[in-house]
């Protein structure tokens, strides 16, 4: 009885700095703690599995060739402004997918971090703000498999891929931090709140159509575009289609500011963990 409150009392009187350098210095002080929690997150995925790893490239590989078939044999899409090609509906539309998977992913998981891990919370050693980094890790190796199918592809139907391909992780690293504000804000919030973690599944869902993943911006009417462009997503998805599909350069002066955004939200989202994981054991 002592003992726990002896722990409680040592977990109220601990403090937490929220400030945007310990954000920073979290990855850099626990990168062993977060690449073997990565690892143990992608392996134990598919243990038990007889393909094992192998699914991680399966899986976008069948996902391809089921958008391919669909997409462009059974409906017929063409993407506005390009060719007659079958299967080139299929590689633009999953070039956005890659970004959008990688946010959804994420999200989803996010709600679960805490509440899925409270021996964690009852350890006051175990640093519980890495927990997103380790959820974003394991999402970007998946992302990074999905590349490369997309890649091989490409080299398939349509040569080498553009130079314009190698700016792609400056356009991730911006999303990145924008989806660890997010996990931050619903991990603590869903330890207090635990039907964020059902709202969530519907809010991706419905920002998957929202986004401009299944069409272009120049699709929709012009007096709907304010509302599209307001999308955290669209500037990401629309950058990363023209940089690996289409040869053109990120807008670098958006970019930028899309920097300065993403870093802000990263850190509200880091500063709200830090000010309500006190009251994380009490709760769980």
């Amino acid at each position: 009885m002592s003992r726990c409150l002896i722990t409680r009392d040592t977990s109220l009187m601990q403090s937490f700095s929220s400030s945007p350098t310990s954000m920073l210095s979290s990855i850099l002080n626990n990168k062993s703690l977060i690449r073997a929690l990565i690892l143990r997150e992608i392996t134990g995925r598919y243990k038990g599995s007889i393909l094992g790893l192998l699914w991680s490239f399966v899986t976008p590989l069948f996902m391809l060739l089921v958008y391919t078939f669909f997409f462009s044999v059974v409906f017929k899409a063409r993407w506005s402004g390009g060719s007659d090609s079958k299967s080139e509906f299929a590689l633009v539309l999953f070039a956005g997918l890659l970004l959008f998977n990688l946010f959804s992913e994420c999200v989803n998981r996010a709600p679960g971090l805490i509440l899925s891990n409270p021996n964690y919370v009852k350890k006051i050693v175990f640093p519980l703000e890495i927990l997103p980094f380790v959820s974003l890790g394991a999402a970007l190796f998946h992302g990074a498999i999905s590349l490369l199918v997309w890649l091989l592809f490409y080299l398939v139907l349509f040569g080498i891929p553009p130079v314009t391909a190698l700016s792609l992780p400056l356009i991730v690293l911006p999303l990145s931090l924008l989806i660890l504000g997010v996990s931050w804000f619903l991990a603590a919030l869903s330890v207090y709140l635990r039907d964020i973690s059902q709202l969530i599944g519907i809010l991706t869902t419905a920002l998957l159509f929202m986004s401009p993943i299944f069409y272009p911006v120049s699709a929709l009417p012009e007096s709907y575009h304010v509302f599209l462009k307001s999308n955290p997503l669209t500037f990401p998805v629309e950058m990363a289609r023209d940089a690996l599909f289409w040869g053109a350069w990120p807008h670098w002066e958006g970019l930028v500011i899309y920097y300065v955004v993403t870093f802000l939200v990263a850190w509200l989202g880091f500063a709200w963990f830090q000010k309500t994981r006190k009251g994380f054991a009490d709760v769980i």
